[in-house]
């Protein structure tokens, strides 16, 4: 029964990654625009590739120059008049230096009837990067590692990235002048807010200066005295030639997942799409659910909870792991010896923290199986180290790079 259930598990993961892969998407955006000038387009994030890809086939010779500026190995190879760059996630390093400046030099003299096609999605915020002045890339490097190992979330990571950059919160945008900018997004951001997504290159900032400082206070983040005189310059709060159009999201992930767990024979119930709590508190959560179903004598059929969103990771360990190998960890601790029950949580863009797995999914023998070779599941939790945990057990997952970026699925299976 388990491996059924499993089966199942991997066919809706598969399905539903591959109906928000965003190529319809942007040729849908793009098929009934005109234009009357030169065409740039520059594609950045971990779909950039697919992105751009899709606005060439849209598009073709009516594309002047364009740029792609991606994840280290999300490339799928050339594309016709297009410079590819891979740079690092979730750290910038040089080549996110080199795509932000090639992508300047690319918009730099347009005219009013220019247009660039801003394809953006999530990772943007490390990929593409020019540090503002008097801030330099080993800053970002330092501040960026913080915030990540504090539990801080990605609305909070980015309010701070954005006023330490001159390519966020609008100020790519605004070095387009005069031409106009027409941004296709795919969020990797709880309830889309689109001066988070990639930190809001093309769009004016609702953050403000006070509430960076305010999260360097929450989190007793180490700066130098020149990060704090760059936070204070305020970022743009009016963008005047940008138009933006959102293309995918994890609504339409958990939406997808929805509709494939009914279609293979589940009950379907729909938790939440803004799931943003620890890893740890999550999978707890998802086991309690799991528990309870177990103990329901009512429970007859096939059943399926599903939730989306971003959970977060308070390092306090050496380990190595990603928030979704971390709640599928906490998870089988949870339901250990549970039967026809898995739980699993995935990456939609394929990778999971610093790692090759997308996440994990684990069921009732998964704790037995870690323990089995000598090591403890609860310490491996205890110093976030659910990637060897899982593979341990057998339990990572491991997909490759999607295409598309949109968050995480999280889902319960029970028969």
């Amino acid at each position: 029964m388990i491996n059924e259930i499993r089966e199942d598990a991997y066919k809706i993961i598969r399905m539903s990654i591959n109906e928000v892969l965003p190529e319809k998407a942007v040729q849908k955006a793009l098929e009934n625009k005109s234009f009357t000038g030169s065409v740039i387009v520059i594609a950045i994030g971990k779909a950039a590739w697919n992105m751009a890809n899709a606005a060439k086939e849209s598009l073709g010779s009516k594309i002047v120059k364009g740029l792609v500026v991606t994840k280290y190995e999300h490339s799928r190879g050339p594309i016709e008049g297009f410079e590819i760059i891979e740079a690092g996630h979730p750290i910038p390093d040089e080549n996110s230096v080199i795509g932000a400046a090639r992508a300047l030099e690319m918009v730099k003299g347009l005219s009013s009837g220019d247009e660039v096609i801003f394809l953006i999605s999530g990772g943007g915020s490390s990929i593409f990067e020019k540090p503002a002045h008097g801030i330099t890339l080993e800053d970002i490097m330092d501040i960026t590692n913080q915030l990540l190992s504090s539990g801080a979330d990605i609305v909070e990571i980015n309010t701070i990235r954005k006023h330490l950059s001159d390519v966020k919160g609008g100020r790519f945008a605004e070095q387009c002048l005069p031409a106009k900018v027409f941004s296709i997004v795919l969020s990797d951001v709880i309830g889309d807010r689109l001066d988070s997504i990639a930190s809001g290159p093309a769009y004016p900032d609702s953050s403000t200066s006070v509430e960076a400082l305010e999260i360097i206070n929450k989190y007793k983040l180490k700066v130098k005295p020149n990060v704090i005189d760059t936070i204070k310059i305020e970022t743009p709060k009016e963008i005047t030639n940008t138009t933006t159009v959102i293309t995918g999201s994890v609504t339409a992930l958990c939406e997808a997942a929805l509709k494939n767990a009914e279609i293979l024979g589940y009950e379907v119930n729909l938790l939440t799409t803004t799931l943003d709590c620890e890893a740890k508190e999550a999978g707890k959560f998802l086991a309690a659910i799991a528990r309870e179903a177990n103990r329901n004598p009512k429970q007859k059929k096939p059943c399926a909870w599903i939730a989306g969103g971003e959970t977060v990771v308070k390092i306090i360990g050496s380990g190595k792991g990603g928030r979704n190998q971390e709640l599928a960890l906490a998870a089988a601790i949870g339901i250990d010896g549970w039967k026809n029950t898995v739980i699993f949580s995935v990456g939609s863009d394929g990778t999971d923290g610093p790692t090759d797995a997308a996440g994990g999914m684990v069921d009732g023998e998964t704790v037995r199986r870690i323990k089995s070779k000598n090591a403890s599941p609860y310490q491996l939790l205890e110093n976030n180290d659910s990637y060897h945990a899982l593979s341990l057990s057998g339990d990572l997952i491991k997909t490759g790079s999607t295409g598309t970026n949109v968050n995480d699925l999280m889902m319960i299976l029970f028969k």
